[in-house]
């Protein structure tokens, strides 16, 4: 593969990327810091990563830091609609290899992820695993070349958990997901506010006094509760967990089934990364102006198959939200084709907690570099050590002071005959 090599949709959009990409790197200071350091050292020399995540600014940063580190880069973007083209084309202009373009199909979106595998990379970098499972697929001969990899969200995870359980894993995977600075930031605080962004740019509508129902209490789908409460919205919650509906019970949001909140939902967001989740029956009891969207990694949760063969008639009414309308005349709104309404609708998370989450996936690669030729085929997460410090990095370039423990207190932390 020719260095550089790329395919966009517009390359005279690179400027306007370039601009967006500056501006997160504004806001993403512990990032910014790990690059300022490692720079120097470039421990990440002589690697050549294959990355595949969604191509927003905030990733940019990201695979700018990974290069200032030595690495070499090739990257494809992790869902065909979430790709913002003028920041494909910025790092294109900076002579990075990147596919990627908003509104690819099913088959451009896979011929993107071949193409980074081309320069046959040492680490990979992943969003829901699609590259992960591309290379022990098709291309398992570069399974003995490749040092590990990591995985930046929930549903890749599990895919990964259960691929490691049936023994099929060939390299060692960081679940970035599972640190503390990740999912309890970026999951929550920025699929709420992402995905609420999504929602008004696609429809523009007033939250205040609607009934908004979200699928799923998990860390993403809490977010989004916590900011359409925030917005003066009545929550409703449906869950299959027992301990997740009665989380979302005690902090004050009704829980019901999905069949129950069909019937009473002004806006439907989907965050469970479980298929089927929005379905025939449900799209018959909603009612007419219902609006639906999903913020889960696939496209699988609302089954718009069905809602197809409910509808008499189909048609774009604003960029990102498609009008179905029923025979009986009620109408349905579904947003950014089911896919990720924060990516396919807005600009994704805001640079400001993406700025931990992509600290961790950094330090993910460090350490594969480091000690991936060690690591047996599995799933491993970082040192909690580590989030404590990205936490603390991310404080102490915000301003904020917290209080530390004196030498007495921490003898006192370990004197486990201290009692009563």
């Amino acid at each position: 593969m020719t260095r550089g090599a790329y395919k966009v949709a517009d390359e005279r959009l690179a400027e306007q990327g370039r601009l967006k990409i500056e501006w997160a790197e504004s806001r993403m200071p512990v990032l910014m810091k790990l690059r300022e350091k490692y720079a120097k050292t470039q421990p990440l020399k002589g690697q050549r990563i294959a990355g595949c995540l969604h191509v927003t600014k905030e990733t940019a940063v990201l695979v700018r830091t990974l290069k200032a580190a030595g690495a070499e880069v090739s990257w494809s973007g992790c869902n065909p609609l979430s790709t913002q083209d003028d920041i494909a084309a910025a790092l294109a202009a900076e002579g990075i290899s990147i596919y990627a373009w908003h509104g690819m199909n099913k088959e451009e979106f896979y011929w993107c992820i071949d193409r980074t595998l081309d320069f046959k990379p040492t680490l990979t970098l992943d969003d829901g695993a699609d590259l992960i499972f591309t290379v022990h697929s098709k291309y398992k001969e570069l399974c003995s070349t490749i040092i590990g990899g990591t995985e930046e969200t929930t549903t890749g995870v599990h895919r990964l958990r259960a691929m490691a359980e049936d023994g099929a894993l060939k390299y060692p995977v960081i679940a970035i997901n599972d640190a503390i600075t990740k999912w309890d930031f970026d999951n929550v605080f920025g699929t709420g506010q992402s995905s609420i962004d999504g929602i008004l740019r696609a429809t523009s509508v007033m939250l205040a006094g609607k009934t908004f129902v979200v699928a799923g209490f998990g860390h993403c789908g809490r977010g989004c509760a916590m900011r359409a409460r925030g917005m003066g919205a009545r929550v409703v919650v449906t869950e299959i967990l027992p301990t997740s509906a009665l989380k979302a019970t005690l902090e004050g949001y009704e829980v019901m089934t999905m069949d129950e909140a069909a019937k009473i939902g002004d806006i439907f967001i989907t965050a469970t990364g479980m298929k089927d989740i929005i379905v025939d029956r449900h799209f018959r009891s909603m009612k007419d102006g219902a609006i639906v969207c999903n913020t889960g990694h696939y496209d699988c949760e609302i089954n718009l198959e069905q809602l197809g063969k409910l509808a008499k008639r189909v048609r774009e009414v604003r960029p990102n939200n498609e009008e179905h309308t029923m025979a009986d005349g009620r109408r349905i709104y579904v947003l950014a084709k089911g896919r990720l309404v924060n990516l396919a609708a807005a600009e994704g998370h805001p640079s400001e907690v993406m700025d931990m989450s992509f600290a961790n996936q950094f330090q993910g690669m460090l350490r594969l570099a480091r000690e991936g030729k060690t690591m047996k085929p599995n799933v491993y997460t970082l040192d909690p050590e580590l989030d404590q410090e990205i936490a603390g990095i991310k404080l102490e370039t915000s301003g904020i002071k917290i209080d530390h423990l004196t030498a007495e207190q921490e003898k006192y932390a370990r004197d486990y005959s201290a009692g009563t």
